[in-house]
């Protein structure tokens, strides 16, 4: 029998002068109770209680025994206690790994709400473009771009992420708008190099039809704000995600080419090393995410 157990038994059995209570208490028989503490007298080679027709008394060891055992089971459940108050309720550390330029636009600002309503947690972010071995990196929460792998890991839906394409208004001015999607193949191309395919843009006309579009420009990179400097500065059209392109066409640096015209979106996942047992820290910021990227989530950004 498992030691803490019988302990626990142990500390009933004194407290209620009785076994049958004890057995009672844990929904066990009384047979079992009287093995429990049968066991630990036969480890410790002497008797802590004395039976008799009128009951259970403790002996004198039994009385030190008991007293130690008291506070070890106190101790246990109290560990206990904390481990499932962490596990369902938003408080401790959460490491939180994502995409440098999702992280800088999107997830800092979104993480700071996220402390200010929950002041009992402590956050640890993580903006990095490669792909992050969660388990060998200890990261409890990543957020991830695209269609996800079959892997063990969990994983929740928090939203989408739209493309489209952009250039500055003076360089359209100079050098013409693109009317049908076969036009891009005549403008230079800022292109962002961390997506597969980029040499290459999908697009859907306003038909429904598919389109593929070869590209190129003087212009590649894999950092999402050196593209979009780029674009504002006139040197071309350029594919981004909308969230990055935001604030700059609010602000009227760049207008969006092909509007009718759409580019894969991508989904957005919450991902995290287990399915199973997942901590409350997690799912809350799963549901706070998951109300923060709803339709048009990009209007709203903060910017950072």
């Amino acid at each position: 029998m498992d030691r803490l157990q019988a302990m626990n038994v142990f500390v009933r059995v004194v407290e209620t002068g009785s076994f049958s209570r004890a057995a009672r208490e844990f929904a066990i028989t009384q047979p079992t109770v009287t093995k429990l503490v049968a066991s630990i007298e036969e480890r410790l080679k002497v008797r802590l209680l004395n039976r008799n027709t009128r009951g259970v008394s403790v002996t004198e060891s039994g009385a030190l025994y008991y007293e130690k055992c008291k506070v070890i089971v106190r101790e246990s459940d109290e560990a206990e206690n904390i481990v499932r108050l962490r596990q369902t309720q938003a408080q401790g550390l959460l490491r939180i790994g994502t995409s440098v330029a999702f992280g800088r636009r999107v997830i800092t600002p979104l993480a700071l709400e996220f402390m200010a309503k929950h002041p009992q947690v402590q956050l640890d972010l993580s903006f990095e473009d490669r792909y992050t071995d969660l388990v060998a990196n200890g990261i409890d929460l990543a957020i991830r771009m695209g269609k996800l792998a079959d892997s063990g890991l969990g994983a929740r839906f928090l939203g989408v992420n739209p493309w489209l394409m952009v250039a500055a208004p003076k360089y359209l001015r100079k050098h013409g708008t693109p009317k049908q999607a076969m036009d891009l193949s005549q403008h230079p191309a800022l292109i962002y190099s961390s997506v597969l395919g980029d040499d290459v843009w999908r697009l859907t006309s306003p038909k429904g039809e598919t389109v593929t579009v070869p590209v190129s420009g003087r212009l590649r990179s894999n950092n999402l704000s050196a593209v979009l400097a780029a674009a504002r500065n006139g040197f071309g059209i350029a594919a981004m995600p909308r969230y990055v392109a935001s604030n700059s066409l609010q602000s009227g640096h760049v207008v969006e080419v092909l509007k009718g015209h759409t580019l894969p979106e991508q989904e957005i996942h919450a991902v995290f090393p287990s399915p199973k047992l997942v901590p409350g820290k997690v799912l809350a910021f799963i549901a706070f995410m998951q109300g923060r990227l709803g339709e048009r989530w990009w209007d709203s950004l903060a910017r950072v």
